[in-house]
């Protein structure tokens, strides 16, 4: 499967945590691209995720944006998204 690659109108293939994972919506918030990166996860007050992504690789790359709680993003085929989970104990 190319990771670029538009699935028969059924979505399109992103990149998480280096995952590919297949998308059906047009916009994903911040709970949506956790929830691809670590299924089942309960977010408790100790546990502070950091996500970013940016919409190309190779040499047309655009630098990589962080995404807050509560704000969604436009999917694009391609996008690559990086959720790293933080533990505050």
């Amino acid at each position: 499967m190319t990771r670029d690659k538009e699935l028969d109108g059924k979505g399109v293939v992103v990149i998480v945590n280096g995952e590919q994972k297949l998308v059906d919506k047009k916009e994903l918030i911040f709970d949506q691209v956790a929830e691809l990166a670590f299924p089942g996860m309960r977010i408790g007050p100790n546990i502070h995720l950091t996500i970013t992504y940016r919409f190309h690789r190779g040499k047309d790359a655009q630098p990589e944006e962080i995404m807050i709680k509560g704000e969604s993003v436009e999917v694009q085929k391609g996008m690559i998204f990086n959720v790293t989970r933080t533990d505050k104990s």
